[in-house]
């Protein structure tokens, strides 16, 4: 008898000891956990199952390492144990859920959520879970309602939560519930007429369609442009088939001030596609826009529809810019009208529109770059380098990280070439380098850049780099390729430098003049002085007043260039 007590004394001992190592170990655990060390954490950690296999809060935290792994299995493992070990522990059953959830276990995760709710009934955003999550399957149906109940328990009737009930007795084939449900709101709320006509709109579903129309045309005697009734009933006349009645009630949904902007575009939306499905006149359609727009305080958005409408249907532009015209007079911050009006006046080439145009848009959109962009290029157009480089200057100034990088290396591209005709050349290679910094892959901009620097006798090897990735991406485009075949000849390496002013005049019939002198030049070093004077003559016939070029044609041989 001693010797079992003893034996029972020693097993307790032991028991104490591993507990109080357990204690101790957990502890260090945690404390390298909050410094950071979370590699030291994790080790402990495993090591304090080998002491409790059976510590809930050890399973818990060893989850979220697993997770930071990406181990899911062991992670969801470990919050099932943990939650087996603690049944009552609901920040385990909220954990254990929400992995159940990203791991589209659904049928887990509403039970989780449902014994998370057992242990806290009051909580509201539980409850909508487990509703979403009934919601998947029909047979849950029942549930969610008594869910719905629950919660209109705790936060009182309300339209998110009969408008759910209503919708899921009509989807268990329920109909007399729910307009039940919604007629119980209509009666809770009787100063709320939107009530009224959802429950009208809810008899309406149901074949009720006595009551619902009664019901609709009270509610019209008490507010007569009531836009949510005028857009059922005009439902409702749609699908009786009578055209007159719903026509009468688009018109008066889209010349109220009562219905709101996204009420008018989808009726306008819907009369468009109903137009194209029959392929009747686009008559109909206009009229109904230009009755819209001339509603006092209709939205710009609405000319914006009508101004795509028009496009589509291939109307004048002239009609189509006088609606984009009308859109700014309202809202003259609507950078889409004066988008559409710039390129419109692009296409026509009429550059003193887009700068006017643009100019007034900065006013209003000083941060959109597009307009900087269209109208420095516009003056470009009009030789007005000083003003383009302000316009460009200015627009480069409202840069930020959002900016697209193809519109900034365009801006400083385009910079580069009117510095460079300003003769500003140290100013052009840097908006050059500016450029290529936000699109290397700049096409325009590798070839002008690697040009100049070869006219001005600088970096060769740097210019024939650029150049080469220009004819690797367009080998067809003989702009590209006559400025790799001069670089090359810059270089003295006159046989490869032919082979790619070949390729330029083979690929351009009409080559400049610069482009056949360029060849003659070539020619001439390559010893070919019959070729390089024929390419020099054809050459003069496009430039006349070129003093070198006539000189080389007439003393047959190749003159360099003297360039101050």
């Amino acid at each position: 008898m001693g010797i079992l007590m003893s034996s029972q004394i020693l097993a307790n001992a032991h028991e104490a000891d591993d507990s109080q190592r357990y204690d101790r170990l957990f502890l260090e655990a945690m404390i390298e956990r909050e410094k950071g060390n979370d590699a030291a954490a994790f080790e402990m950690l495993r090591h304090c199952l080998d002491i409790n296999p059976e510590a809930s809060e050890t399973y818990y935290f060893l989850a979220h390492y697993y997770l930071r792994m990406k181990d899911n299995a062991k992670a969801l493992a470990a919050f099932q144990k943990a939650s087996q070990l603690e049944p009552d522990n609901v920040n385990y059953l909220e954990t254990l859920a929400q992995m159940y959830l990203q791991s589209q276990d659904l049928n887990a995760a509403t039970e989780t959520f449902e014994r998370l709710s057992k242990a806290e009934p009051d909580r509201e955003d539980v409850l909508g879970m487990l509703v979403q999550l009934y919601d998947n399957d029909e047979k849950y149906y029942p549930k969610a309602i008594a869910a719905l109940d629950r919660m209109e328990q705790l936060d009182g009737m309300n339209e998110r939560i009969s408008y759910a009930k209503a919708e899921f007795y009509q989807k268990m084939g329920n109909g007399k519930a729910a307009v039940a449900e919604m007629k119980k709101l209509a009666d809770q709320y009787p100063n709320d007429l939107n009530y009224r006509v959802a429950y009208a709109d809810m008899l309406l579903v149901n074949d009720n369609e006595k009551m619902a129309i009664d019901i609709y045309r009270g509610i019209l005697k008490e507010e007569p442009a009531n836009s949510k009734v005028l857009m059922s009933m005009r439902t409702y006349y749609k699908a009786q088939g009578n055209t007159m009645a719903a026509d009468s009630m688009t018109v008066n949904i889209l010349t109220s001030s009562n219905a709101n902007t996204d009420e008018k575009i989808y009726i306008l939306r819907q009369e468009v596609m109903e137009n194209e499905n029959i392929g009747s006149d686009s008559t109909k359609v206009i009229n109904l826009f230009e009755r819209t727009l001339q509603t006092k305080d209709t939205d710009p958005s609405i000319g914006i529809l009508y101004a795509s409408y028009m496009e589509l249907k291939n109307m004048p532009k002239e009609n189509i810019n006088k609606v984009l015209e009308g859109v700014l007079e309202k809202a003259p911050d609507n950078a889409s009208a004066r988008l559409q009006l710039i390129a419109d006046a692009w296409a026509k080439k009429d550059f003193d529109r887009v700068v006017t145009l643009c100019s007034a848009a900065r006013q209003y959109n000083p941060d959109e770059m597009a307009f900087y962009y269209y109208q420095g290029v516009a003056l470009s157009q009009q030789d007005k380098t000083d003003e383009a480089l302000d316009t460009f200057k200015n627009g480069i100034s409202v840069i930020n990280e959002q900016s697209s990088p193809d519109i900034v290396s365009d801006f400083y591209g385009i910079m580069g070439d009117l510095l460079h005709e300003k003769g500003e050349m140290q100013q052009a290679f840097a908006a050059y380098d500016s450029c290529l910094q936000w699109k290397p892959d700049n096409l325009s901009c590798l070839n002008n850049y690697a040009y100049y620097i070869s006219e001005s006798g600088g970096n060769l090897a740097k210019a024939e780099e650029m150049s080469y990735k220009t004819i690797k991406a367009e080998p067809k485009n003989a702009t590209f390729l006559d400025t790799y075949a001069w670089i090359l000849f810059q270089q003295e390496r006159y046989a490869e430098a032919k082979i790619y002013i070949d390729q330029t005049l083979q690929c351009d019939s009409d080559s400049s003049a610069v482009i056949v002198e360029h060849a003659g030049d070539i020619y001439a070093k390559c010893g070919d002085i019959d070729k390089a004077v024929q390419l020099w003559t054809d050459a003069l016939k496009k430039s006349p007043d070129n003093q070198l070029l006539a000189r080389k044609a007439r003393q047959r041989k190749y003159i360099r260039e003297n360039k101050k």
